[in-house]
């Protein structure tokens, strides 16, 4: 855990589910990592998705590491290649990252390039007007509930989930799908 928490991501804590074959990762840092833990209990009693929860400490020094390896595999064709701390930690499963974070999506969103496209990266962008952090972390669709519905929907797209289940998720944890996007308002 030290060594994951000075290079960038470390896990917290997961749930595993017997004969259920869904799984995430669930990546928070900070305050929202409570939220980030909240889903996952949400998506392991109410949707059989199993998960890992990881805490994010730094998605610059990630990006950067990743940057790195990158630029050394590039130009040492011949030497045996690096693999970035993220690839290392992330990289050996096919499951969909879900991000959430209570800065803008561009700062988890910067790791994704070396994440094979599986991060759906969940931030504050646009102006927020609420009287408290649970109305506002609503409002960016960033709470558990908003958690939940993404992660069964990068499930969804993959042919893992039912779609319509998703739509159920969305009436069942409140959610208004029609109301303007927060960077809209």
């Amino acid at each position: 855990v030290r060594d994951g928490i000075v290079r960038g991501i470390y896990p917290v804590r997961s749930i595993r589910l017997e004969n259920h074959s869904l799984q995430v990762d669930l990546l928070g840092s900070g305050t929202i990592l409570n939220e980030v833990l909240r889903a996952q209990t949400i998506l392991a009693e109410k949707y059989a998705v199993a998960s890992t929860v990881y805490s994010v400490t730094s998605y610059q020094q990630l990006r950067r590491d990743a940057m790195e390896c990158e630029r050394y595999n590039r130009l040492h064709p011949e030497a045996e290649p690096k693999t970035s701390y993220v690839q290392q930690v992330l990289g050996g499963r096919d499951t969909p990252v879900i991000a959430s974070s209570d800065y803008m999506r561009a700062v988890p969103e910067a790791i994704s390039p070396y994440l094979n496209g599986r991060l759906l990266a969940l931030g504050t962008d646009g102006f927020g007007r609420s009287e408290t952090r649970k109305a506002l972390r609503r409002f960016f669709e960033i709470d558990a509930e908003c958690i939940v519905v993404s992660s069964l929907h990068a499930l969804a797209q993959r042919g893992a989930f039912d779609g319509k289940a998703v739509g159920q998720a969305i009436r069942d944890l409140d959610i208004d799908p029609d109301r303007p996007a927060p960077w809209a308002v």
